[in-house]
């Protein structure tokens, strides 16, 4: 049995037809971490896993997990381990592709 991440954390998987690392939020899988719908409790993970498991059955997503995080004073979450922040800002040695592109290649420490 997995032991379960501290909270806060979100939910991370990798979209099934394009492989691009998406994230649960409120309405649906989305493509910014800062749009992540955010566990506090244990219910609220627990809901999470639900819509993973579904998005599973449905062949839309694999290898879904729970990331600890930390909230910012601006509300967006930020992955707490090295692994999940590079997974956030897309191919590493490519700054000029994938979501630091988009997001201006901005500065981010990991």
């Amino acid at each position: 049995m997995a032991k379960a991440p501290p909270f806060p954390s979100i939910l991370i998987a990798n979209d099934l037809i394009d492989g691009d690392v998406i994230f649960a939020s409120a309405s649906g899988w989305v493509r910014h971490h800062a749009d992540a719908r955010i566990a506090i409790t244990a219910a609220d993970a627990g809901a999470l896993l639900e819509v993973a498991a579904k998005a599973l059955a449905n062949n839309e997503i694999v290898d879904p997990y729970l990331v600890e995080v930390a909230v910012g004073a601006d509300g967006i979450p930020e992955p707490i381990h090295y692994r999940e922040k590079m997974r956030t800002l897309g191919p590493s040695i490519r700054t000029d592709l994938g979501k630091q592109a988009e997001r201006g290649a901005r500065n981010v420490s990991l």
